[in-house]
């Protein structure tokens, strides 16, 4: 089969498409990856066939990553100001995607191409959609905690109805925002549709929910047609699958370090965050991995100990296993290299998913939240003490992602989504085929 992949945004939005499709790939598919051209290079060493879909992505540009991860109306502006003024390109570069050199027997669409519904209903080809984490069905049973509004979370399990009101308040808050889809539609002999940000985003054949049950459970109120695969692992950057050797000398130097990463995006506009790590890590006595991405402002400007060591990438499922605890943004891809390495985090959520995933971690008794206007170095200093335990002697974090990397391992393909997945898309084919 002919199986079209397609998202739009940072490495954790495009991983999980990528491990689908190497994973097709096994199985004899012929899958395509349809993303940004910023994506190109990285997919190439996978053998993976490519088209380009606007817009693209510049890794440079960090007045606008700033502007797209701002709590209280990134989401708005990556939106309205991005994604949506190019919809009519995302469109046109989907549509030529699936149709040539022969058309496609399947689409994998992601939540972050809103055009893809489009192409489907146009094409009438068969597609799945896939959510990566829990905030992306907005369940009344099991509210996310939002970026401008986490204070709310508290009350979630006390306040009879909260989860209705937050959906209503989300639906109201983002009412126009979804025009340009609406227009595109009229113009393409579409109806109206479902709302494009919440029912509309949802395919009616599969919707893949891509993450583990420790990070949310199915809900009553979910699609009817949806498959919890557990995570789909994938961070060999370039087909790298290796530490590099600075990495690998320092972790054989010396005991497991505590690892700080802002993932992909949130790297882009760190401000003082790696700074303010090498200082309490120097003050604590504690070794540490800071990985800075390729902005050479994300170095701390001082002469650093040889307990810290600095580098711009490490494959997150190597070096996270020999860590000691991991220091991060929240979001969905570096959370799942966390649980399935079982090591407590820290997280420090910038914007989108990210304040839910921490709230859900600091429930599930893995790790510990700092706002970001509180990251101070006698803050963080406290923070490590308390999640790993010096206070008290073990840690209780540590036992608990320890157990829970258990439960995640023994998820549906020994806690591999990407199996369950395309045993779901191939299932979907044959239905659609007349085979199932």
């Amino acid at each position: 089969m002919r199986i079209v992949l397609s998202n739009i945004g940072t490495m954790g939005d495009v991983h999980p498409l990528i491990a689908i499709a190497l994973e097709l790939k096994r199985r004899g598919h012929d899958p395509v990856l349809a993303a940004p051209e910023v994506f190109r290079e990285r997919v190439r060493p996978l053998g993976l066939e490519f088209h380009s879909v606007r817009p693209d992505i510049d890794p440079k540009n960090t007045e606008l990553a700033a502007r797209i991860y701002e709590p209280r109306q990134g989401t708005e502006y990556g939106l309205r100001r991005f994604l949506f003024p190019a919809l009519r390109a995302s469109f046109d570069d989907l549509m030529a995607a699936v149709t040539s050199p022969r058309r496609a027997d399947l689409m994998v669409v992601g939540e972050l191409n809103y055009a893809g519904p489009l192409v489907a209903e146009r094409t009438g080809i068969p597609w799945a959609s896939t959510m990566l984490a829990p905030i992306s069905f907005f369940s009344a049973y099991d509210p996310p905690a939002l970026p401008m509004h986490e204070w709310l979370a508290g009350a979630y399990g006390r306040v009879p109805g909260i989860g209705w009101a937050i959906g209503g308040l989300a639906r109201g808050m983002s009412r126009r925002w979804p025009e340009p889809i609406y227009r595109l539609r009229r113009e393409l002999g579409l109806g109206r549709g479902a709302n494009p940000l919440f029912a509309g985003k949802h395919s009616p054949h599969l919707v893949l929910a891509l993450f583990s049950r420790a990070l949310g459970e199915p809900q009553r109120d979910w699609p009817a047609r949806t498959e919890q695969t557990g995570f789909c692992y994938h961070d060999a950057d370039s087909g790298m699958e290796w530490l590099p050797e600075p990495v690998e000398e320092f972790l054989a130097a010396g005991g497991a370090p505590v690892v700080f990463t802002l993932g992909s995006a949130a790297v882009m506009t760190a401000g003082d965050f790696f700074a303010v790590a090498a200082e309490a890590c120097e003050r604590q006595g504690e070794r540490a991995v800071l990985l800075i991405g390729p902005d050479a402002r994300n170095r701390p400007q001082r002469r650093l100990p040889e307990t810290i060591c600095v580098a711009e990438y490490a494959p997150h499922s190597l070096l996270f296993p020999r860590a000691r605890a991991v220091v991060h943004q929240g979001g969905v891809g570096t959370v799942a290299q966390c649980l399935r390495a079982g090591k407590p985090m820290l997280i420090v959520p910038w914007s989108h998913d990210q304040p839910d995933n921490a709230w859900r971690m600091t429930r599930l008794g893995v790790g510990r939240t700092v706002r970001r206007r509180e990251w101070t170095v006698s803050r963080v200093c406290r923070e490590l003490d308390a999640l790993l335990g010096r206070a008290g002697g073990g840690s209780e974090y540590a036992r608990r992602a320890g157990e829970i990397a258990m439960e995640v391992g023994g998820e549906v393909g020994h806690g591999d989504g990407c199996r369950a997945a395309c045993d779901a898309l191939e299932r979907l084919a044959g239905a659609k085929s007349g085979l199932g």
